[in-house]
C-alpha cells in the first residue's frame, strides 16, 4: 500500500465520480445502464438529504478510484449495517492494496458507527472480486435472493391499484 489515502467526496468530485462510475460500468458489460449526469450525482450524494455517501482513494494524491456506501438497517440486528453500493479501483491500479485500503476504512466506519454487518453485491461471473472478497474472510450469502423493480415496472406496480388480496 504505497502512499494511499482516502479521503471523503465532496460536490466538487462529481464529475471524477462519474467516470469512475462509467469505467465500472464499462467493466461489468453495462455501460449503457448509466443514465446519470453529473448533476444526478452532485444532487443525490451531496445535496441536501443525500442518504449516500461517497469516498475517494487516492495514491500519491491521484485519485485512483472511489466507494459508495449507505447506512442501511437490520430488524433482526436491531441495529444498522453500511451497505456498500460501488467499489472501483482502475486497472492500473488493482493489485497495490487500494482495494482492501477501502474496506478496511469501511470496516471502520462501520464499527465507529455501531453496525452489525458490513455487506455488499458482487456479479457471479466477477471471479477475481470473489475472491478477493473471500480472501478477506467476507462470504457470501446464497440464501438471499436480490429482487429489482425499475423504469418502468416500478412506475406501473406503483401506479396499479389491486386487483387481488395483498401478500
Amino acid at each position: 500500500m504505497k502512499n494511499l489515502t482516502i479521503r471523503d467526496a465532496g460536490a466538487e468530485d462529481a464529475r471524477l465520480i462519474l467516470d469512475f462510475i462509467t469505467e465500472l460500468a464499462i467493466y461489468e458489460k453495462a455501460e449503457q445502464k448509466v443514465v446519470a449526469g453529473e448533476d444526478e450525482i452532485r444532487t443525490s450524494l451531496f445535496g441536501e438529504g443525500a442518504s449516500a455517501r461517497a469516498l475517494i482513494c487516492l495514491q500519491d494524491d491521484k485519485p485512483i478510484g472511489y466507494a459508495v456506501y449507505f447506512f442501511n438497517y437490520s430488524t433482526w440486528l436491531g441495529r444498522n449495517g453500511l451497505y456498500l453500493e460501488d467499489l472501483y479501483i482502475t486497472p492500473e491500479c488493482r493489485g497495490c492494496g487500494a482495494g482492501k485500503f477501502v474496506l478496511r476504512h469501511l470496516a471502520q466506519i462501520a464499527i465507529v458507527n455501531g453496525c452489525g454487518r458490513f455487506e455488499w453485491s458482487v456479479l457471479d461471473w466477477n471471479e477475481p472480486a470473489i475472491k478477493f472478497y473471500q480472501s478477506i474472510g467476507a462470504e457470501p450469502q446464497d440464501e438471499w435472493v436480490i429482487y429489482r423493480l425499475a423504469d418502468d415496472k416500478l412506475l406501473d406496480f406503483a401506479n396499479s391499484e389491486s386487483k387481488e388480496t395483498d401478500g
